[in-house]
């Protein structure tokens, strides 16, 4: 794995990030057509094999709703990812939760989320956000008496396209009660892109603070280009813990217009050449996002897909 002959600084060499790749679930989920069951297997083994530690696989919800995901079980057991990679899931509902754990052997955590927008959360999964919290409750004790990882997503944590300014109080606020049900990692995430850098640094700084013993998790969006840009500024407020697809695949389906997460090969390729550690091989990220757009048979947003990793060795 490639890393950058001159980092930032002796800081930026100790520190290490952990980088979580959520393509095959929130990247795939949003293309126009079913990609091939065999083809999601091939392109989770890729990455895998690059060295990530925690692949959001699946979810389990209404096919009728996602049929991008409808084939998640048979995904699930087709996959051979090493021993040391988790597979998440991530559950709507109580419901969901019930289907899930009928598939108890084939995944190590569950991921359960709601918005901090009553209106996202309403257009989302037709709830409102205390009816998703009081699921949540119930859910969350049931997780952890199948001894399972149980992380939780605040969607909209940034704003939100329908009601503006989210107060940051909300979401922290969301974010004690998805502690105090048992969540052991919550991910923050930009939805439609409308954070920026300032802010990143003071939310992820206040939420650091704020709950202490939980990981916590940055989940941007390069719907308007500064996903980057957000991803450093949380990182400086203190943020170790990032969530990202490769080929910069996803986006938001709920409104129309929010584009993809940040590409996982742009992250750690910015990571590394910082000095940063992040434990992944980018060359093999780079090759997968490839084979992603050769799958796909459609241009891809990521810029490593084209750049390739910083190469400092002389030409010969």
């Amino acid at each position: 794995m490639s890393m950058s002959r001159f980092p930032n600084s002796a800081e930026d060499e100790n520190r290490t990030v952990h980088v979580r790749e959520v393509g095959p679930r929130d990247g795939f989920q949003n293309e126009p057509e079913t990609i091939p069951t065999e083809d999601k297997i091939r392109l989770i083994n890729a990455l895998g094999r690059a060295g990530i530690k925690r692949i959001e696989v699946a979810s389990f919800v209404r096919p009728d709703v996602i049929p991008q995901l409808s084939d998640g079980v048979a995904v699930l057991q087709g996959i051979d990812v090493p021993a040391d990679v988790q597979r998440m899931v991530l559950v709507p509902n109580s419901k969901g939760l019930d289907n899930a754990l009928g598939h108890r052997d084939l995944f190590e955590e569950i991921a359960l989320f709601v918005s901090a927008s009553e209106t996202h959360n309403k257009r989302n999964i037709n709830r409102t956000v205390r009816e998703t919290m009081d699921d949540v409750m119930q859910m969350g004790k049931r997780i952890l008496a199948e001894d399972l990882s149980y992380s939780a997503v605040i969607a909209t944590s940034f704003g939100c396209p329908f009601e503006g300014a989210v107060p940051m109080d909300r979401v922290l606020d969301l974010a004690e009660q998805f502690a105090e049900s048992g969540a052991t990692e919550i991910g923050f995430g930009d939805t439609t892109g409308m954070c920026n850098p300032a802010y990143a640094h003071r939310f992820f700084s206040a939420a650091i603070e704020r709950l202490p013993g939980v990981e916590i998790t940055a989940h941007f969006h390069n719907t308007r280009g500064q996903g980057l840009a957000n991803a450093y500024a949380a990182l400086e407020a203190g943020c170790r813990s990032f969530e990202s697809s490769f080929g910069e695949l996803g986006g938001c389906p709920v409104p129309a217009g929010s584009t993809g997460n940040i590409a996982t090969e742009d992250l750690v390729s910015m990571f590394h050449e910082m000095g940063v550690d992040t434990g992944l091989d980018l060359e093999r990220i780079i090759d997968a996002a490839r084979d992603a757009q050769s799958t796909l048979g459609r241009k891809l947003t990521s810029h490593s897909i084209i750049a390739g990793p910083v190469i400092w060795s002389p030409a010969v």
